[in-house]
């Protein structure tokens, strides 16, 4: 018998941020997020519909459209004379974030310092919910390109840790295909 490689905490607590993303039913993207207080774990969310109402894959996506400008050399890929833009981004509005609903369950004494571990990078709405939520350190996997300079600048203006951990692989039979 093999002795089996203890993981370590990052890992660990993504690993289960995965399991718990395997309950939302969004066709699009599942995403899961923990809440860490030194290692204890303090609460667990995903991504789906309002309690009692049907969710996407009982009710189909309920996409919107939205144009944001983005500033001249702020946006991916801009150079020095790039004119400013509109990026396009598709959401769906039927959907609350995992990281909301980290926030709508758990308790601010239980934030305050604390880390929250999330399939996902979390967007601009939820990067700024997190902001004035107490937590002290945001990690995630799955980069989110649309919203990624932005979010960076805002955690390190509060002085939130904001990292990615590369080369982690979910456990099986975690993810779902991004459907956007």
């Amino acid at each position: 018998m093999t002795a089996s490689v203890r993981k370590d905490w990052d890992t660990y607590f993504m690993d289960i941020a995965f399991m718990v993303s395997t309950r939302s039913r969004c066709p699009r993207r599942h995403v899961g997020a923990v809440l860490v207080q030194g290692k204890k774990l303090l609460g667990t969310a995903y991504n789906g519909a309002p309690m009692g109402v049907p969710d996407c894959s009982e009710a189909g996506c309920m996409i919107v459209e939205e144009l944001e400008r983005v500033p001249q050399g702020a946006g991916a890929g801009a150079g020095a004379g790039d004119e400013a833009g509109p990026v396009k981004k598709q959401r769906c509005i039927r959907t609350i974030h995992a990281e909301q609903n980290l926030l709508l369950f758990t308790d601010r004494n239980d934030r305050e310092g604390s880390t929250v571990y999330v399939t996902d990078q979390p967007c601009w709405t939820c990067s700024n919910m997190l902001a004035n939520s107490g937590v002290a350190e945001i990690v995630y996997i799955r980069m989110y390109p649309k919203d990624h300079e932005k979010v960076a600048t805002l955690m390190r203006q509060r002085g939130i840790v904001f990292r990615r951990i590369e080369g982690y692989v979910p456990p099986p039979d975690t993810e779902v295909q991004d459907g956007s």
